[in-house]
């Protein structure tokens, strides 16, 4: 018996890897993220347990997981994106293994690079950017986010689960020292057929993309100029 985190990619059904989605199809447990898509939970045998993760606490995952476990079932912990990429699969490992139960990380695409890719962003352009810093945007409101910091750093800053806080991070941006027109760009729900994208400067960003709603990713760098450049008719960024 194995707990498998399986990463399910940035929305896309069809971005899950080869390996994620045979473990799924072989499960006999699947726990799975409300960011998974609907198709991926589909092909979980018909006798599969499906357990959802809806509005279970962390720690109230790490016990099903455990739970699961100690029965002896092939789990498939089903976590959109990467498992290591803000998806909390550190902490899922840690009770695992603490428990003596054996697991294995299934890397899954993550919304990194995909979702702007998507988009037509990219997140690195020879002479534009060379370097992407990535930040939750849940630490907006905690003061745990160094704006000075990221201010400061050149390159791309990718900032998930930051659409609620859009005001503040981009204010506390701008108070730090990044200039007010700096290329920035939202995208909502990447890779599927109900991606949006927004693009304007930094001062702007947080009006024009009031109207978007979870999964976002806000981007803020010249690559938004560059990905505006080579999009069909148009040679600038468009608010």
């Amino acid at each position: 018996m194995t707990v498998w985190l399986v990463g399910a990619g940035p929305g896309d059904p069809g971005l899950i890897t080869a390996k994620g989605l045979d473990l799924i199809r072989t499960c006999e447990a699947l726990v799975y993220d409300v960011l998974a898509a609907d198709e991926l939970v589909a092909e979980a045998p018909d006798d599969a347990l499906l357990i959802p993760r809806a509005k279970l606490k962390q720690a109230e995952i790490n016990a099903i997981l455990v739970e699961l476990g100690e029965q002896g079932l092939e789990v498939v912990r089903l976590k959109g994106g990467d498992p290591f990429v803000f998806g909390r699969g550190s902490e899922e490992i840690e009770a695992l293994r603490a428990a003596g139960i054996a697991c294995e990380v299934v890397p899954g695409v993550s919304s990194i690079s995909a979702v702007p890719g998507s988009a037509g962003i990219p997140i690195t352009h020879r002479g534009v950017s060379a370097q992407v810093t990535v930040v939750s945007g849940h630490s907006a409101d905690g003061g745990d986010l160094d704006y000075d910091h990221l201010a400061r750093t050149p390159g791309t800053l990718v900032v998930f689960m930051g659409v609620a806080h859009l005001n503040r991070i981009t204010s506390q941006l701008i108070a730090a020292g990044m200039a007010p027109t700096r290329p920035a760009a939202v995208v909502a729900r990447g890779t599927t057929v109900h991606e949006e994208r927004v693009d304007a400067t930094l001062d702007s960003i947080a009006q024009d993309a009031a109207d978007l709603r979870s999964p976002a990713l806000l981007i803020v760098g010249e690559v938004v100029a560059v990905g505006a450049a080579q999009r069909p008719g148009s040679s600038a960024i468009t608010a």
